[in-house]
């Protein structure tokens, strides 16, 4: 029986995993995740998976099966984590206003039996409506914005901001959950289904 480990404390991918039937443990990672913002968005998101998960593999047991991931979103070639402060978020959502964005998140897989990893991405293209400044700032003023990358989360209130998607919901949410069960089963055959 293999033990499945989250290496985050995120309230969604916990929920995320525990809705498609995985039970599991949360290990935080403690992992260095200042890593250069210069590289490729897709790139930096399995960056900072693979890291994540590294951290927490290193303490791994024979049966443990190490799950992390990291969101991004990306406008106008510009990746945006969380935001710093009340003005970074406010500037974001109206950077995002009206305009089609990218959300990609890096997920890996780490099998502690063995060490052996695999890392991947996934895109979601989301399409915001036009915000007045007030409209962001009563969002921001809603507590949503100040933990999630580009300020948002779709499942809360942020989904009154959204108008339009084009792939994963849960990838957008921070976990592609359906990405993550085909790679669970054609590169380590665990089948969570």
């Amino acid at each position: 029986m293999k033990n499945f480990i989250l290496a985050s404390q995120s309230p969604r991918r916990q929920e995320i995993l525990k809705d498609a039937g995985v039970a599991h443990t949360v290990i935080p990672s403690d992992a260095n995740e200042d890593i250069s913002l210069s590289l490729p968005p897709e790139k930096y998101v399995m960056e900072l998976a693979l890291l994540k998960g590294a951290a927490v593999a290193s303490g791994a047991k024979k049966n443990d099966i190490i799950i992390s991931a990291d969101t991004v979103v990306v406008s106008d070639g510009e990746i945006m984590g969380k935001p710093k402060d009340f003005e970074d978020a406010k500037a974001m959502l109206m950077k995002l206003s009206g305009k089609w964005h990218s959300v990609l998140t890096g997920y890996c897989v780490i099998n502690g039996e063995n060490g052996s990893a695999s890392v991947k991405y996934e895109e979601t293209k989301v399409k915001f409506r036009n915000l007045s400044e007030n409209e962001a700032v009563r969002y921001i003023r809603s507590g949503e914005s100040m933990d999630k990358a580009g300020g948002y989360g779709i499942q809360g209130k942020g989904r009154l901001l959204v108008e339009k998607i084009d792939g994963d919901y849960f990838n957008v949410v921070g976990l592609p959950i359906c990405a993550l069960a085909k790679m669970l089963k054609e590169d380590f055959g665990i089948d969570i289904l």
